[in-house]
């Protein structure tokens, strides 16, 4: 059976040859270097201790020092599976999610007109180059010498220019013995409606060609050089060789750059493509002319775990980032994201560097956000939240995004990044001091200063003492800490995912991490001077706190180090074991009848939360603690009811 043209580049294209070898050897680590998919192993094809067995990811291939073997994907599963070519391109072909062509009996006559237009536009490269230093092409180059192209980056991408004449390069390349219709075929002559002489596609234009990932001139970019023209920049029309969705611009030399560990950038055009190569940014890559497609983000990750999208800051860049969101989101995988520098209004990268240098632009680019601070900043950005509602709809348009994330561990990450960011955006800040790194540039978004305790605060439950499990407990630990602040250091990270009820609390929170007080009367002075004397002394006067010996009499430092260890062990576990009920009934709506994997994720976290309460979930016999069993009990009965109800309906 024949396969159709660019079938097998379109499979190498989607796999990843280091996923397919790591099915069948074990990496050594010590040589491997998987972000530039340098990898290396044991050969399996002949029996040796030592790592000969070399995989280039970027470029699909693979060799072996010891026994010479080499090939690609394809070559490596034949010869692992003893299969044959076809039945290597069938397994392959649905692993990539690819359907494998119909029996195509032309296939020869199509791969020999590709080989024609390749020709083609490989000819047309040299006859733009050539005209760019003709008198024609006077303008042309004053032009690319205003924007700082020197003789030398003409030369490296090839920069052309293509006359006014209606029919100059079409003349040109027929003289050359170049057939017409190959021309047409190559995008770069047109026929007209009512059957006249072919044309120009491209006229008066500076011309830039396009190259895939193999060095093959697929197609032609042009930039008008007259004012009026229709469309200041104009790309090659579909073809057999040219698919604008399928290909990017620099891409081989950028492919080769990453892979020497220089980021991966992705801008919006040619000329910001050329300034950033010319200031030693080589992995620079730009879609064209479109935003950027599902096939482009997948040839950038074969290049970069961590391409950085580079965008202007008006309002169009912004639009094309959050455009850009929600096509990665169902794409990610661990491993697999994207980075956003957003360039400062009015600026893009060729004027950026122009204006403030390489290092303005290198600090821009060491200081790219995560994909999940841009989906963050898309839903709350111009907001305001001051009501439930209105937080509960942030709510719902955050956990619609993160359901599109395929990877479920993935998935709970996000979850937890945006959990972080909300409570930062809804928790306000410490009186008289700026917001810390990480957390405070949101939530000063929502609050203007932390608030000293009113009446109402002291009349509440908190101030009562009729509190839940999880306020007690978060008292037990601010009272202990105030105590005993050196150990504040310790318990940092643990502290930072407090999240209190009341917003004294969580100001006396925020006071705790930021302080440098050495002892307790430091840090009651440090209150005071925060407006937070009340909530401090509060703590004292709590009913449950009176009598709590780390609290009175000597003072323990250990002790209270095994009390605070346990009591933070406590509170996580119950939030898990809160949060994972919640994610488990919504996942009801989804569940298939006699499907136990709910009940086993909920059990388990049932027993996550009972060996932090307890220290020992499990009998010596095996068995599971009664009280444990009967929370178990009753979860299966919330979920019979839940599917009762479901199938009600």
């Amino acid at each position: 059976m024949s396969l159709p043209p660019g079938f097998l580049d379109e499979l190498r294209n989607r796999l990843s040859i280091t996923q397919v070898v790591g099915r069948k050897v074990i990496w050594d680590s010590r040589k491997s270097n998987q972000a530039k998919g340098d990898m290396w192993a044991p050969c399996p094809f002949h029996q040796e201790k030592s790592a000969s067995f070399h995989v280039d990811d970027r470029k699909g291939f693979y060799y072996c020092f010891g026994c010479h073997a080499k090939g690609d994907a394809i070559s490596f599963v034949q010869n692992t599976e003893n299969m044959g070519f076809m039945e290597a391109i069938e397994l392959l072909a649905r692993e990539a999610g690819m359907q494998m062509p119909a029996r195509d009996p032309q296939a020869a006559q199509k791969a020999d007109q590709n080989q024609r237009l390749a020709a083609a536009t490989e000819a047309a490269v040299g006859f733009f180059k050539l005209q760019l230093q003709t008198a024609a092409g006077a303008a042309a180059r004053a032009y690319l010498e205003k924007r700082g192209l020197d003789a030398a980056t003409l030369t490296r991408f090839e920069i052309g220019f293509a006359p006014p004449a209606r029919q100059a390069g079409f003349g040109a390349l027929t003289a050359k013995g170049i057939a017409a219709e190959d021309l047409i075929g190559a995008g770069l002559a047109s026929r007209p409606d009512d059957g006249g002489a072919p044309y120009d596609a491209f006229r008066d234009r500076i011309i830039f060609p396009i190259r895939d990932a193999r060095g093959r001139c697929i197609g032609f970019g042009g930039r008008a050089m007259a004012a009026d023209a229709r469309a200041k920049y104009l790309n090659s029309r579909e073809t057999p060789l040219f698919d604008k969705g399928r290909a990017l611009y620099n891409h081989g030399p950028a492919r080769e750059a990453a892979g020497k560990g220089q980021p991966l950038i992705v801008a919006e055009g040619y000329m910001d493509v050329i300034a950033l190569v010319k200031a030693g940014f080589e992995a620079a890559v730009a879609p064209l002319g479109t935003a950027v497609t599902e096939d482009q983000l997948r040839l950038m990750w074969r290049m970069a775990d961590e391409p950085i999208i580079a965008l202007d800051g008006d309002k169009a860049g912004i639009r094309a980032a959050m455009r850009l969101v929600d096509l990665a989101l169902p794409l990610l995988e661990p491993g697999k994201t994207l980075r956003f520098c957003i360039l400062p209004e009015g600026q893009d990268p060729d004027d950026l560097l122009k204006a403030r240098g390489a290092e303005a632009m290198r600090a821009l680019l060491e200081g790219a956000e995560p994909l999940v601070r841009m989906l963050w900043r898309r839903e709350t950005e111009g907001q305001i939240f001051d009501s439930p509602e209105r937080r509960a709809a942030l709510d719902q348009r955050l956990r619609k995004c993160i359901a599109r994330i395929p990877d479920q561990g993935l998935r709970r990450h996000y979850g937890e990044a945006l959990a972080d960011l909300r409570r930062a955006l809804f928790r306000p800040p410490q009186q008289g001091q700026g917001p810390r790194q990480g957390r405070g540039d949101w939530r000063a978004r929502g609050f203007a200063e932390a608030q000293t305790p009113l009446a109402e605060t002291r009349n509440s439950a908190l101030g009562s003492g009729t509190l839940g499990a999880d306020d007690l407990r978060i008292t037990l630990i601010l009272a202990t800490l105030c105590r005993y602040p050196a150990l504040i250091a310790t318990f940092e990270d643990d502290l930072e995912r407090l999240d209190p009820a009341q917003p004294a609390y969580g100001a006396l929170v925020d006071l705790l991490i930021a302080t440098r007080a050495s002892d307790a009367e430091a840090l009651a002075a440090e209150c005071g001077q925060s407006g937070l004397s009340e909530t401090h002394e509060s703590l004292r006067s709590m009913p449950h706190l009176r009598i709590t010996p780390i609290l009175i009499g000597p003072p323990d430092p250990e002790k209270a180090r095994a009390c605070l260890t346990e009591e933070f062990a406590k509170y996580h576990a119950s939030r898990a074991l809160a949060a994972e009920m919640t994610e488990a009934l919504e996942d009801l709506e989804n569940m298939a009848e006699g499907d136990s994997r709910l009940v086993r994720r909920l059990n388990h976290a049932v027993q996550t939360r009972h060996r932090a309460g307890r220290g020992a979930t499990v009998q010596a016999s095996g068995t599971v603690s009664e009280d444990t069993a009967a929370l178990s009990k009753g979860l299966h009965a919330l979920i019979e009811a839940r599917v009762w109800e479901k199938k009600s309906r």
